[in-house]
């Protein structure tokens, strides 16, 4: 189980496919870990190099003390992408993942050549419910705030015909401190004007039923960068991946390959 020994952190990862290929580089969404992207991965072409991390506080990555700042995790992704020795990558970040992804781009060109923006935004609700969400998980756990979540991130028709338990266990089983240390780094992140000075291959993906990033938000972010294309999965929420596999699959491989990355 590979770790990286960081100068203040001690991050897991996952690295599999080829160690020439061109790197593309996966960030979580809050709550889950770097298991969430496995349907993703394994639907990727052949010969690319894929790391899989998990966020400070997050799965099997060192949990420390909140709050945590969005610099501090886009620190973790850039002391990590180093010690593996990465550069030029695809960033694929979902969520808070996009967030951190946006802030690497405009701090390390070296480290991104492009970027997926996935359910995410360069500014994600209003401090006053960040810190209301966190008021929550200090005062009564994780259990405050499972179903809330599960019914912004999937859609009403999916949650009617599917199990979500092992999402409930996952958010559930995550740790309050990694939870709430990354709610207030997205509550101080506002990255419109960095953001806006990108340039870049972008693609973002929404889904029509995302109740946390609703479609307009994740459009509005994308358009910040000149020549950015947007993809919307229909019928799927906040883990389009989960609920439209193949056509997310589809819409990440044809802009790896339009890019000239695979």
């Amino acid at each position: 189980m590979p770790f990286a020994e960081l100068p203040d952190i001690r991050l897991h990862y996952r690295e599999h496919g080829k160690a020439t290929g061109a790197p593309v580089v996966f960030a979580h969404a809050l709550g889950v870990d770097l298991t969430v992207w496995d349907q993703v991965v394994e639907a990727l072409p052949q010969g690319l190099r894929i790391i899989r991390m998990d966020m400070r506080g997050h799965g099997k990555s060192q949990v420390t003390p909140a709050p945590y700042s969005m610099g501090t995790l886009v620190r973790d992704a850039e002391a990590l992408l180093d010690h593996l020795n990465i550069r030029e990558c695809v960033f694929v970040g979902l969520s808070i993942g996009g967030m951190i992804a946006q802030g690497l781009a405009v701090k390390r060109l070296d480290q991104v050549r492009a970027l997926v923006l996935s359910n995410t935004a360069a500014k994600i609700g209003q401090p006053g419910a960040w810190r209301d969400r966190i008021d929550l998980v200090q005062s009564k756990g994780m259990d405050a705030v499972v179903d809330m979540t599960l019914e912004k991130w999937f859609g009403r028709s999916y949650r009617a015909k599917t199990d979500l338990e092992p999402w409930r266990k996952a958010i559930t089983s995550t740790d309050p401190q990694g939870y709430m240390g990354c709610c207030a780094a997205i509550s101080g992140t506002d990255f419109y004007t960095p953001t806006s000075g990108l340039r870049l291959p972008v693609l973002g993906i929404a889904g029509s039923d995302d109740g946390s990033t609703p479609p307009d938000l994740v459009r509005e972010t994308v358009d910040l960068v000149p020549g950015s294309r947007f993809q919307l999965i229909r019928r799927a929420g906040h883990l389009p991946f989960v609920e439209q596999p193949q056509a997310y699959s589809e819409a990440l491989t044809s802009f790896l390959r339009d890019i000239g990355h695979i």
